[in-house]
């Protein structure tokens, strides 16, 4: 992998991977088109290895921007805080749903999901859930500007986290799911927001974790007993670009973040629904006519 390449995906993960457009399914077509992980087997492994190690950066991008909603957890599971013991209570409740299905489901979908038709037909169809909560809620507007994340109740975080459990479908987007799920519960567009990214480090870092410490599937002999997908992709790429990648995803995530929350409460999520579906349907054209 060259430098260029590195930050090239690094950029696309961080700018993505909390806007409501699927940062697995931008990096699966920039993989494609960059000639990344179509080699062997072992090539696709530590390809998909780097793109999931890479959302590390995104992860600490939201660690530093949420830093206070952090501690305020923090002091609230060591119970000098009820506020933030709610809260991460609630951010607990809303991953739960993954933890499990994840590991029941993960293999199917490894080998069903991950190709392109999958990611473009999760492209239109979140396209089109996004437009349908918008239309909803305009229909049911909540009390006030909506509900405050320190408000949310275990119910509702259980819901968002069904949800996310969707996204599970590579090209949906972790975000959408979460996002729509905040605003259908009456959180504000900010809180909906703020939820998100916060359990999204959560179920992000299990994920990196899972990969890179416990291994990619069919990593073949030499990897299967201890080393995992991360060493297999040390060994493909070496680590300044993992080095690279990480910063470029830790840069732009800072600041797709900070665009994000901004952008969300003066313009709304109808944008992005437009985007995905044009985006689905020109990939998908592109893949009928042999183009991509």
């Amino acid at each position: 992998m060259e430098i260029w390449q590195a930050i090239l995906l690094g950029l696309i993960e961080g700018i993505t991977e909390y806007l409501p457009v699927s940062s697995t399914g931008h990096l699966i077509v920039a993989q494609r088109l960059m000639g990344i992980g179509t080699l062997s087997d072992t090539d696709k492994l530590a390809a998909d290895a780097f793109a999931i190690c890479i959302q590390g950066g995104a992860i600490l991008a939201v660690l530093g921007l949420y830093y206070k909603h952090v501690l305020k957890m923090c002091m609230g599971v060591l119970g000098q805080d009820p506020e933030g013991l709610k809260l991460a209570i609630s951010i607990i409740v809303g991953f739960l749903p993954a933890a499990v299905l994840g590991y029941l489901l993960n293999d199917i979908i490894e080998e069903k999901l991950f190709g392109l038709w999958p990611v473009i037909a999760a492209w239109i169809i979140g396209g089109i859930a996004i437009l349908w909560t918008v239309s909803w809620r305009r229909r049911n507007p909540p009390r006030g500007n909506g509900r405050d994340i320190l408000r949310l109740a275990w119910q509702s975080a259980l819901f968002i986290g069904f949800l996310q459990c969707i996204a599970m479908w590579p090209g949906t987007s972790r975000s959408l799911m979460t996002i729509c799920g905040g605003l259908i519960v009456g959180l504000s567009v900010k809180s909906a927001v703020e939820y998100s990214f916060l359990l999204g480090v959560v179920t992000l870092s299990a994920a990196t974790a899972k990969k890179a410490i416990w291994g990619l599937d069919g990593a073949g002999a030499k990897y299967e007993e201890w080393t995992g997908g991360a060493l297999l992709m040390w060994d493909h790429y070496g680590p300044i670009p993992l080095i690279v990648g990480l910063l470029a995803a830790t840069i732009s995530a800072a600041f797709a973040v900070k665009w994000l929350v901004s952008y969300l409460q003066s313009h709304g999520l109808a944008v992005f629904g437009y985007y995905r579906i044009i985006l689905g349907i020109t990939i998908g054209t592109l893949l009928l006519t042999n183009t991509l």
